[in-house]
């Protein structure tokens, strides 16, 4: 039986960027000769984003668009998108692939040597990273790491890169746990997958800043910070023992 892909594309007002992203996974995963789909969910943009992706899914089969009710967050999207899709491995990108798409082959290599999450990592190996952050939010990121180690106990270098891959059975005991909808999923998932003892591997990936991040490192810094302690809350109190949110196989 053919192994099939799901790619999730979370997007908000991403208009300017997806176009080219949307080019080239749709050629690296036609080179592969995958069976795959890519999907874009997007968050309540008020640009042009879903027309250029309905623009491109015209000639390419492969694409999918779902449409969130308004603005939620990346968590949120990432989540819509897991819990609709249909592939045996299920993997999230930034809609501007920070990590080339190329990168992909790296977790899915991890996934078939038997992590039930592969996540990439930018620094693991630093020297992958093609063009570095801001001083800023390389100081704040690195507090960040430090004080989800101290909440969390997640021993990784990186748990904010937006490349990560799961197993389908992976991404159902995650996504349909998960409850944080803003920036602060990232490190909500690798916690519940911890706590459900899924093997995780963390991936060297190369990656490149973008300087159009929305992210702001101060004020979203302070939001995933309390987000942090909901999460070791949620953990405390048992609000990961039972899916919130049907799994939908297929449609």
């Amino acid at each position: 039986m053919t192994r099939m892909y799901s790619i999730i594309l979370p997007a908000f007002n991403e208009g300017s960027r997806i176009g080219p992203g949307l080019e080239k996974a749709l050629a690296y995963v036609r080179q592969q000769g995958w069976a795959v789909e890519i999907i874009v969910v997007n968050d309540g943009s008020r640009d042009d984003t879903a027309q250029v992706v309905r623009g491109y899914m015209a000639q390419a089969p492969e694409l999918r668009l779902i449409e969130n009710p308004r603005n939620h967050g990346k968590g949120y999207s990432v989540r819509n998108g897991m819990l609709h899709a249909r592939g045996q491995v299920l993997l999230f990108s930034d809609a501007d692939f920070s990590s080339p798409v190329e990168e992909a082959a790296k977790l899915i290599a991890a996934i078939d040597a038997g992590a039930d999450v592969a996540f990439g990592s930018r620094w693991l190996l630093a020297e992958t990273q093609t063009k570095r952050q801001s001083l800023l939010r390389q100081f704040v990121g690195r507090a960040y790491n430090l004080l989800m180690h101290l909440t969390l106990g997640l021993p990784y270098k990186d748990t904010q890169c937006g490349f990560k891959a799961f197993t389908r059975q992976a991404a159902e005991i995650i996504f349909t746990r998960q409850q944080i909808e803003g920036w602060g999923f990232d490190p909500e998932i690798l916690y519940i997958a911890r706590k459900f003892k899924l093997k995780l591997t963390e991936v060297p990936v190369v990656w490149a800043n973008d300087d159009r991040s929305k992210v702001n490192p101060l004020v979203d810094g302070v939001k995933m910070f309390f987000e942090l302690l909901r999460i070791r809350w949620n953990g405390v109190t048992g609000r990961y023992a039972q899916p919130a949110l049907h799994w939908i196989d297929g449609e």
